[in-house]
């Protein structure tokens, strides 16, 4: 039994690292698509190159009217609910799929700094107690932005389980369809 927790763990640890390296490949590669990083146990940092100017991308993050355009799977539908953007405020957004079912988010916004940074917690209504801080900071490059979100879990099992529950896959289409918006306004 012994035995077989530890193979068990290491394999959970080689699925992890060829993970990262297949990300770090795909950033070094050329495309522009989002980094992912773990670097501790608990957290999760993406990191994507948008080529507009910073207080755009981060209108674009923080307007109630704009996050329906990108935020989630094209083919879900977002509703803001709920935006107070301010520390204390909430928020809440539920997404719908072509069957109807409904997926609601929510939190509490920690620190609001436009355009350079924004925090907040993050809950999946599914599975309550679960709360993850997130945290964004728009860098200026020249005219582009480095949007760089740290996703802090509770534990590791949050952490992983959130990410093997298709949170990579959902970040880029995000991040994708924020990049269709960008260019369209910009």
């Amino acid at each position: 039994e012994g035995a077989r927790q530890g193979w068990n763990e290491s394999l959970d640890k080689l699925d992890w690292y060829l993970e990262k390296e297949k990300s770090t490949m795909s950033a070094v590669s050329g495309e522009n698509v989002p980094f992912f990083d773990f670097p501790s146990d608990r957290e999760v940092v993406i990191t994507r190159l948008f080529d507009a100017p910073r207080e755009m991308v981060f209108q674009a993050s923080t307007n109630p009217d704009l996050i329906p355009q990108w935020w989630g799977p094209e083919s879900y539908m977002t509703r803001v609910e709920k935006m107070d953007m301010r520390p204390g405020g909430e928020w809440r957004f539920v997404q719908r799929d072509g069957a109807g079912n409904e997926y609601v988010f929510k939190g509490v916004y920690r620190e609001v700094i436009p355009p350079e940074k924004e925090s907040h917690t993050f809950e999946f209504e599914g599975m309550p107690g679960h709360i993850l801080i997130e945290t964004s900071t728009f860098e200026d490059l020249n005219g582009k932005t480095r949007l760089k979100i740290t996703e802090l879990f509770q534990s590791r099992e949050d952490r992983d389980g959130m990410f093997s529950s298709g949170m990579k896959q959902g970040a880029t289409e995000s991040a994708n369809r924020m990049e269709k918006l960008l260019k369209k306004w910009f």
